[in-house]
């Protein structure tokens, strides 16, 4: 769990950033937009647990379904993919 504390530290603030605009720009992609509401779930969830470690795994398990184990479409921008990788990153971690 340390290292998805140390993600988490590195990465949550630039998903926020990140998600919304790439949901927007790639709106042709619909699985984004059930991508950014499973983050913000994320997000809250962490905001509250405070040093706690949150309950994440229905929602990273909905992640893989919807992204296909977070594969990225071949139109993607290097945005899009930075944030798969990110949260791919977040999920294997959260796991081990």
């Amino acid at each position: 769990m340390d290292k998805f504390r140390e993600l988490k530290n590195l990465y949550l603030e630039k998903l926020n950033k990140y998600i919304p605009i790439v949901a927007r720009v790639h709106g042709n992609h619909p699985e984004l937009r059930e991508v950014q509401t499973l983050f913000k779930a994320i997000y809250q969830k962490i905001q509250d647990s405070g040093e706690e470690m949150p309950d994440l795994e229905v929602e990273f398990l909905k992640l893989r379904e919807i992204t296909t184990d977070y594969m990225v479409p071949e139109d993607a921008c290097e945005t899009y993919r930075a944030v798969y990788e990110m949260l791919a990153s977040l999920d294997k971690a959260f796991f081990a």
